[in-house]
């Protein structure tokens, strides 16, 4: 008996290790093909990230990355789906199949680089700290000892652990939404975003906060599974299209009502084209 439940035990212990397996297996490629033949593109998205992804009040997924969605599927001539989601869910999202490509605020670094493939940029940002008017911080020295609200995850959560004081409390939270509710309710005393946060600071508590210390600058990629060359190819012959017809500065001109940047032609330790 003792060997039967010893047997059994592997058994069990095998089949466990082969449903883990089979969950954690990255996704197989996908080609422009199979989606056209599907009808239907499906997007990752941020949710609740204005101006980039946001849900209406009718339940619209809407922003500038819901352009760029619908304005790709229209490409491939198919549906959009959008599926809303929070920044630490965006990658597993892709990787596991459960998206096509994210237009998800997607920043292009090196180590995102490793995981999913970019396209080529097709819009800039910067990383930035949000702080009181009247407090000074010119310095990374003057965050000591501050209360500072991000979200987990993202790339403002990497660049203020970066760079400010151990003296500074960092708090971490789910999404972009809970981070500026964090500052505007008094949880934290400054906040790290994006350039683009500071217009919803100030519509909930206008002429309080201002831009203080810019970290980093970046650009957004669309980005797809490692090694699928063929939806590398099509995102990047659509952006190239959208630079040059105008559509991309429409969209531009729509959400983030800043002049179209210059965009670089290569970005180290970030390939725009799968191997």
């Amino acid at each position: 008996m003792f060997m039967m439940n010893l047997k059994r035990r592997a058994l069990l212990g095998a089949a466990a290790i082969v449903a883990v397996a089979a969950l954690t297996q990255p996704a197989s490629a996908i080609t422009p093909a199979e989606i056209k033949a599907r009808g239907k593109l499906i997007v990752g998205i941020q949710g609740d990230n204005p101006p980039w992804g946001f849900v209406t009040s009718a339940g619209k997924q809407d922003g500038f990355d819901a352009d760029m969605g619908t304005l790709f599927a229209k490409e491939l001539g198919v549906e959009v789906e959008f599926v809303p989601l929070e920044v630490n869910n965006r990658i597993p999202a892709l990787t596991s199949g459960r998206v096509d490509v994210l237009f998800a605020t997607m920043a292009m670094l090196p180590d995102r680089a490793k995981a999913i493939q970019f396209s080529k940029p097709y819009n800039a940002n910067a990383i930035v700290l949000i702080g009181p008017k009247d407090k000074t911080i010119k310095t990374n020295e003057d965050m000591a000892n501050l209360t500072i609200s991000v979200a987990k995850g993202a790339a403002q959560d990497t660049q203020v652990t970066k760079n400010a004081p151990a003296s500074a409390t960092i708090r971490r939270y789910d999404g972009d939404a809970a981070s500026v509710q964090a500052l505007v309710s008094g949880q934290a005393e400054a906040l790290g975003g994006n350039i683009f946060y500071l217009d919803r600071v100030e519509k909930a508590v206008p002429g309080k906060f201002e831009n203080k210390l810019e970290f980093q600058k970046l650009y957004n990629g669309a980005g797809t599974r490692l090694g699928e060359k063929e939806i590398n190819v099509a995102l990047n012959t659509f952006i190239d299209k959208i630079k040059a017809n105008g559509e991309l500065k429409k969209i531009y001109d729509k959400w983030m009502k800043v002049p179209l940047p210059e965009f670089p032609a290569s970005l180290d330790g970030i390939p725009f084209t799968a191997n």
